[in-house]
């Protein structure tokens, strides 16, 4: 079959090419620590829209920097145990799904909670105040700043966490039953999410992106989704005088080194045909993970929808791991 990237036998074995920072796990470390000493101020506002079998509540909190962040959450009618909970992230640029979207979950006795992205389509805020280039390049936010506690992504991977962490101190929500998922994007959100939050149980990544930059770039497939990098050079190093440097700061928000401290149990699902966030980059995460984890291939698709993927490969799984009766 033809390929976009390298054979399977050698995605198995590929560790990545992006150079990862000295002192990133100190990073982490610190900002997590900066997270945890916020008060978030969680507030449920029962929303307008209604189902026969579901509450649904817009949910508000404060994340880094003092941003308000929104998600949505609903939660099944008429349950007097905690129930499971899934943390659903959305691909880039967009929002959280429409709340039908998650209603199949909460019928099947689950709250589902989505978050918007900061600065994205959804409500959340971007409190901003970034040096250099703030549009259309979330990747690219705050590499000019000299502190790189200034890269925009930190800070969505920080919301993710903090999300996590409000959910699973819900008195409705078994903290020990959640699961992460997403795709894209959102694939990224799952695994910095699980890398954060040592508690999350399960975590669902379909071709997540924010993987491997360098190599994204060596394989000549900055367009689209990774065009920003691009764009970053031709504005900001036309002769590629600090391509070390820039792409070992762009290590701080990749998301194939955080991926060791993932305690949960992972499915990442791949399109070997994807050259949006090419196969190699999302191996390069997988390959790293030290927790019980499965890859799903779908040989003939790329950056797409994927037939059976949410009924089979998730629905279907996160109902077993949880020993919930059908």
């Amino acid at each position: 079959m033809p390929l976009v990237d390298m054979p399977l036998k050698e995605l198995k074995k590929y560790r990545g090419t992006n150079p990862k920072p000295e002192d990133f796990d100190e990073y982490w470390d610190s900002s997590l620590r900066e997270m945890r000493s916020i008060n978030p101020k969680p507030e449920l506002v029962l929303s307008d829209f209604k189902t026969p079998f579901a509450e649904c509540y817009d949910l508000y909190y404060t994340g880094i920097g003092g941003a308000r962040i929104h998600a949505k959450l609903v939660k099944p009618r008429n349950v007097f145990e905690p129930c499971p909970a899934e943390l659903v992230f959305h691909g880039y640029s967009g929002r959280s799904p429409e709340w039908g979207g998650l209603l199949a979950m909460a019928a099947s006795g689950f709250v589902s909670v989505a978050m918007d992205c900061r600065g994205q389509a959804g409500e959340s805020e971007d409190v901003g105040h970034h040096k250099g280039n703030t549009l259309n390049g979330h990747i690219i936010r705050g590499l000019e700043d000299n502190n790189p506690k200034r890269l925009l992504f930190r800070d969505i991977f920080l919301d993710t966490a903090e999300l996590a962490g409000i959910v699973m101190k819900l008195d409705f929500v078994d903290e020990k039953r959640v699961v992460a998922r997403g795709g894209s994007q959102g694939g990224a959100l799952t695994l910095a999410c699980a890398s954060l939050e040592p508690k999350i149980k399960l975590a669902f990544a379909t071709y997540p992106f924010l993987c491997d930059y360098k190599r994204v770039w060596e394989m000549d497939m900055a367009e689209r989704a990774y065009a920003e990098l691009k764009r970053y050079f031709r504005n900001f190093d036309p002769k590629h005088e600090r391509e070390d440097l820039i792409f070992t700061k762009l290590g701080y928000i990749d998301v194939q080194f955080l991926v060791p401290r993932i305690k949960a149990k992972v499915k990442m699902v791949t399109g070997l045909m994807d050259d949006v966030c090419p196969p190699s980059t999302q191996f390069a995460a997988f390959n790293k993970m030290l927790c019980e984890k499965e890859s799903i291939i779908y040989p003939d698709f790329g950056h797409e929808d994927l037939p059976g993927e949410w009924e089979n490969d998730y629905y279907m799984w996160v109902l077993n791991e949880f020993n919930i009766e059908l």
